[in-house]
């Protein structure tokens, strides 16, 4: 991702949230398993899950 303009950096959707969100440097390794925008979302996952059963 070297000299990648910002608005040329992959996205993907928050599976909570349903917000696009950007790439980041700290998910270069790990970008294919990151799933939340934010650890706010990541941590109300369970809450995400009870509201759609």
């Amino acid at each position: 991702m070297k000299n990648t303009k910002k608005q040329n950096l992959p996205q993907k959707i928050c599976v909570v949230c349903h917000r696009p969100f950007t790439w980041r440097k700290k998910w270069e390794a790990v970008w294919d398993d990151v799933k939340y925008c934010s650890d706010r979302c990541r941590t109300n996952r369970q809450a995400e899950r009870a509201s759609t059963d």
